[in-house]
């Protein structure tokens, strides 16, 4: 192991030989689009002005994806570049580096929304970008390639999982009652918990866009559909409204460590899911923003690609 983490600290060393402020800066922005903000972004979008059924399914796969990271990386508890060479730190991280969680996220939210684009564009977002974000890992000294491998083939091996298994899968939890729909969600964040105890933001997050998603799947359902300008509107304050959801009560935390204690980021987080999936869709609705949807869920409903739409 020792002589692999050498080989790999020396793959590192190599690509920042060719380190420049303009290629720093452009490494830095895309390895931003394996974080929780690209991702805050992005689901709201796809979520409100695209395909809303799309959007909840990856944004559940990507959270699982990641408890299932965390977890790995606690397994494998392995060290991080500029832990071996403090000179090649870009970038630091607080967890550990194996497998790498940016490489793996890229990897799940792209291979998983490329069914949203016309062919070609999917499958080469789902290789570019993902490809690209692992890269960018180890330019800035945060990942050794052995870590950025493990994350591609992770969640390469998930994107599978969802294309055999997705559908099954979601017509089943559309099957089920709201209560039994619930229980399910709550086990599963439960599960989350278990896997990573050290922090309940992600599970929180999972459960809220989940709970929201069941409840309002029959008394609010809104439609994706509507002019560019007005789907644009939706966005645009949709995210405002995102924003201060997610950073009311971070300010209001401020002085507590780590943002509270568990509980109170699993209820901070899970309130931010389901405002994503119920409370900005009902203002949506209030607002003349988005149209009600007739007629009760169905995973089989689609909504087509992002360039028809």
């Amino acid at each position: 192991m020792d002589q692999l983490l050498s080989w790999g600290l020396g793959v590192v060393r190599g690509a920042q030989s060719v380190a420049s402020p303009a290629l720093t800066a452009f490494m830095k922005a895309v390895s931003f689009s394996g974080t929780e903000y690209c991702l805050l972004v992005l689901l709201p979008f796809i979520y409100w002005c695209v395909d809303k059924r799309r959007a909840l399914r990856i944004g559940i796969i990507v959270f699982l994806s990641t408890a299932i990271n965390l977890r790995l990386k606690l397994v494998f508890a392995q060290p991080r570049p500029y832990d071996l060479d403090p000179s090649v730190a870009m970038s630091r991280e607080v967890t550990f580096g194996l497998p790498s969680n940016h490489a793996q996220t890229a990897a799940v939210l792209w291979g998983t929304a490329a069914p949203l684009f016309r062919r070609p564009w999917g499958p080469i977002l789902a290789i570019v970008l993902p490809l690209l974000v692992g890269v960018s890992r180890i330019y800035l000294g945060v990942h050794f390639p052995t870590d950025v491998l493990a994350g591609w083939a992770l969640g390469a091996g998930i994107v599978v999982l969802d294309r055999l298994f997705g559908d099954k899968v979601e017509l089943f939890v559309a099957g089920l009652e709201d209560r039994l729909a619930l229980a399910l969600a709550t086990a599963v964040a439960l599960a989350m918990n278990v896997l990573y105890l050290k922090d309940t933001s992600l599970s929180g997050a999972f459960f809220g866009l989940a709970a929201g998603a069941i409840l309002a799947r029959k008394r609010m359902p809104f439609s994706v559909s509507g002019a560019p300008v007005k789907r644009a509107l939706r966005f645009l304050f949709g995210l405002a409204t995102v924003a201060i959801v997610y950073a009311l009560p971070k300010l209001l935390l401020a002085g507590l460590e780590a943002g509270g204690p568990p509980l109170v980021r699993f209820l901070r987080y899970a309130l931010l899911g389901a405002w994503v999936s119920a409370g900005a869709p009902w203002l949506f609705i209030k607002l003349r923003l988005a149209e009600r949807e007739e007629g009760s869920y169905s995973a089989k409903e689609k909504d087509g690609s992002v360039i028809s739409k």
